[in-house]
This record gives structure tokens, sequence and C-alpha cells, in this order.
């Protein structure tokens, strides 16, 4: 991969409807229906918002033969309005579904950790499935998520980024050997830097078997509001930055056509980076880029040293009157100037931005240049901005700052914005450090978009649970919708809120269910209290 020069990763071509995806395609947007799959009238409504929002597929759930079977009506009714945005069928556990599903839609997305249950049986079922999908010109989606790995998996690889590569690549061992070529790839976690792992060594691994399939790219639950925004844009801009994807769904606890304007900011501003200046600069002796280990620095004013990063404002920095603090550039980082700051008597930290078309490589460049020349001074990185949208700001911020942070690189963060867009800059980057896991300042949300699965209000109950525990230190809260991602998608959350059935719902303490089909009306206040039972009832302080 190209560390320095932005390049789109060259996929193979996979034909789903009249939209097909990868090669020198467009990277297309998609999103998922959270009506029922049989409220025919309810789905075709919401198909055609998101369709004139700018998707261009739009995906159901299909939890079983009969809500596979109601695809084709769905289908039918949008080609008689003039819509025919490719439709994809989302199958989970039940393969019988797939089958059904693949002869009256563009696409199946199965799930490898719950599609059969032996390899024996998922060999079969699979095979069968292709033929299906050959025969009616489908396309299938391998969607490997991190919260529903095998049992079989998990018993080799455990809850790993590895684990999740190992499912995915024996699904498309299989594609290979049937000749089958119409495959999408996605392996999704809700935590950034697992997911960010997981892709890269994928891609990895698909370079040395020489498979070249497009890949999908998305978050399992960013959430919602501010925080969702900036998750989607850490994860999916890192990886679009790299060149890696050819589709993507950015998954909001909102509205699915308000997940598409989101995208959109994405693509667009990773695209602007296009033909940009070359940027000559090698990559220091030693460095893994599939490693993602955090560079190592010294300890200068309470930053380095492996201490959390900090946020830094031009206010800020009298703070720190023992320190100097040194911009630098790329262009201006000669071996005379790191000699020169690596030797000052003076506690150095140093300051990198960059005004390059491509910010990201320009700033990987002169901090693979201080790696290489041993400088191990702290790195505060800056980035600025002339924004007057701000969710734009907020996402342009996440995807470059976030990128910089997963890949290891940064003691601190400093941004400033010439634009007209008012935005609490020191929140959004704890919201950025927050979503790369480096510093936890606040209690986190891991919340479901939702789908036909859903079984209750997603938004207003993400708003009660919210109002109940917004203020607490630091903790993970999973908010899911049903039972299929739940428990593994929230793994890494120290408590859980699943729907269990209509006006039901199961309270979990990591991964351990509490509590049973406690009614809707009472849920939140039993979560409040499983909290406080467990000590972890704690008031946040933010830096």
């Amino acid at each position: 991969m190209e560390l320095f020069n932005f390049s789109r990763r060259l996929s193979s071509v996979v034909r789903i409807g009249k939209t097909p995806l990868g090669g020198e395609h467009p990277i297309r947007i998609q999103s998922m229906a959270n009506v029922s799959t049989m409220d025919t009238e309810a789905a075709v409504a919401q198909a055609i918002r998101m369709t004139e929002a700018g998707a261009a597929y739009v995906r159901f759930t299909a939890q079983g033969e009969r809500e596979a079977g109601n695809l084709e009506r769905i289908r039918k009714e949008l080609n008689q309005r003039g819509y025919e945005t490719p439709l994809i069928a989302d199958i989970h556990f039940n393969a019988g579904a797939a089958d059904v599903a693949a002869r009256k839609v563009e696409k199946v997305r199965i799930n490898p950790g719950n599609y059969a249950p032996t390899p024996e049986l998922m060999r079969r079922r699979f095979t069968g499935l292709l033929h299906i999908c050959r025969e009616n010109h489908t396309a299938i989606r391998i969607g490997v998520n991190h919260g529903s790995l095998s049992e079989r998996i998990m018993n080799t690889y455990g809850d790993t980024p590895e684990g999740m590569v190992a499912s995915c690549m024996e699904f498309l061992g299989i594609c290979g050997e049937e000749d089958f070529t119409d495959v999408v790839v996605s392996v999704k976690a809700s935590n950034t830097v697992v997911m960010v792992k997981t892709l890269r060594l994928l891609v990895a691994e698909m370079e040395r078997k020489g498979m070249n399939y497009p890949l999908h790219l998305g978050l399992t639950e960013a959430g919602d509001g501010e925080d969702g925004r900036i998750k989607s844009a850490v994860g999916i801009g890192a990886l679009l930055a790299d060149g890696i994807g050819d589709t993507i769904r950015v998954s909001l606890s909102e509205e699915p056509e308000k997940e598409i304007p989101v995208a959109r900011t994405l693509v667009r501003y990773i695209k602007e980076r296009e033909g940009h200046a070359p940027i000559d600069a090698l990559p220091a002796p030693g460095y893994d880029h599939l490693a993602m280990e955090r560079r190592i620095s010294r300890r200068i004013g309470g930053m380095g040293g492996g201490q959390p990063p900090v946020v830094l404002s031009a206010e800020t920095l009298s703070s720190y009157p023992a320190v100097r603090f040194v911009s630098i550039t790329f262009d201006n980082l000669t071996d005379e100037l790191i000699r020169r700051l690596s030797g000052d008597e003076a506690p150095v930290v140093v300051v990198l931005s960059s005004k390059h078309r491509n910010p990201l490589g320009e700033m990987r460049a002169a901090i693979h240049r201080l790696m290489a020349a041993g400088c191990d001074l702290p790195l505060i990185l800056r980035r600025d901005y002339k924004e007057n949208d701000s969710e734009s700001l907020i996402l342009k911020a996440s995807a470059d700052f976030g990128a910089l942070l997963l890949d290891g690189f940064g003691d601190g963060l400093m941004m400033t914005n010439e634009g007209s867009a008012t935005i609490d800059t020191t929140n959004l980057l704890y919201g950025i450090l927050q979503a790369t896991r480096l510093h936890i300042t606040r209690t986190e949300y891991i919340s479901c978009p939702g789908c036909g699965r859903t079984l209750y209000d997603l938004q207003t109950t993400i708003a009660r649970v919210k109002a109940a525990t917004s203020h607490l230190k630091g903790l993970k809260i999973g908010i899911m919708g049903c039972i299929v991602n739940g428990p593994g998608e929230m793994a890494d959350a120290d408590y859980g809120y699943v729907g269990a059935g209509q006006g039901k719902i199961s309270l979990y303490k990591g991964r351990q269910c509490i509590l049973k089909g406690i009614p809707e009306s009472k849920a939140v206040e039993c979560l409040v209290q499983l909290i406080k039972n467990n000590g972890d009832w704690k008031d946040i302080r933010i830096p």
C-alpha cells in the first residue's frame, strides 16, 4: 500500500443490477431500511427517500423466507414507480431465506458467523446459494461482523481481526473454487481500531492470494448525533484515505436517509486528493503499517511518553511555560532541523501541520522522517480549516486526525477554523480521541442504526438512556435493536440494552445477560440500577 501518495485500490467489477460496483466506478453509497420488510408500502416509501437522498443501493432485512419473498413485491412496486435502485437482502441465521432472496433481488448479504453451524453444512449451503445467484445474476456480499464470529473461528482465533479475516477468506475460497466473481466483501466492527486493522489485514491477505474483490466499508454501530459522525468519519475516512473502499454505509441511529449526506461528504473530501502533487518520502525502517502500534516518544510537560494524547489550543499553549513548541511542516523538516530540535536544551514539543491537498500523506511523510532520524520528541497534530458547515468540519477533522491516530501517531491534537461553522472544537477533539480509543473522557454509546428486526423505538430509547447516563465517567453502553448482533457487537461495552421481543428488553453486563424480558417501560430504570449495583455510577470528569 502507498502510504504517502493517494491512489484508489483497483478492485474487480461486480454486477449489481444496473449499478455495477468496483473497478473505476464511483464509490457507491448505500443505506438500510429500518421498517418492517413485510410492510410493503412503508418499505417502498423509505426506499424512495433513500434513493432520492443519493443511495445507490437499498438494503432490507430478511429474517425468514416470508420476508425474503416479500422483497419481490417491494421490487415490483419500486419498478412501477420508476425506481430501479438495486435491492439487497440482509440474511443472518436463515440460509433458506438467502436462497429465496437470491431469486428476488439484485444482491444478497450473508453473515459467515451464523450462516451454518458446521463447515460441511456451510459449504453445501453456500455452494447451493452460489448456483442460485449465478442463474439469477445476483451478487453476494460476504459480510463478517466482529460480534458474530462462529464458535469454530472463536475457538481458533479468539475475538480478533485475524479471526475475522480467516472467516472471510474461508468463504472467498469457496467462491474461487466455484468461479463465482460477483462478490463484495465487508468486515465490520463497532470499534474503529478493530475495523481499520481488520480491513488492512484483509486487503494484504487478498493481495497475497491474488484476489481483488471490491470492499464495503462501515462500522456496525456508530451511534447518533455528533458522536456517530465522528466515529464513522474516523473509521471509514481512514480506510478511504488509504485508497480502500468501493461502497460505504454510515450506520447512524437515525433515519436511513440522514446517513447519505454524511457518506457523500466523506467520499467527496477524500476524492479531492486525486491527482495531488507527489509527496517524495520513504517509510521509516522497520515500520509496519498493519501493526498500528503507537509511536514511542519521550515525555515532556505531560505530553508523550505513552500518556493519553492531550487537546491544545492557542490559549492553552501558555499553560506550558517550560515547554518550547516548534511548528514544522514536511517541507521545512530537514535533517539539520531535526538535530537542532533533538539537541535543544529547552524541552521541545513538535507541532506538525500541512496545507497539502493530501494532508494525511504529507503529515505521514514528516512523521516517518522524524522516526527514521530517531527523533522521539512529542508530536502535536495540527489542522487548520475554513469550513462554514459544522457537519463538514466534524467529518473532515475526524477523518484527518483519526487516520493518523489509528496509525499510532500523535501525542496531542490542535485545530482552528476560520470559517463560520460554530462548534466546540475542544469537545470535537476529545470525541476523536475517544473514537480512536486513546483517551476515554465520556460515556460511549454503541448503538445500532436499527432495521426491520428492531422491535422498539430506537431513537427515543437512545435519548432516554443518554439522558439517564451521559454524566457517567467513561462507561461504554450498548443499545441494540435485536439479538442478531447485540451481545457480540457490544462485547467490549460495560453494559448492554438489547431488544428481546415486542416491548421486551434484556440487560447485559459485558457479555452476560443479567435481566431478561424486562418491560420496555421499566428498562432504563433497571439499567440505571444495574450500573449502581455494580459500583459504576461515577460522574464524568472532562479534562
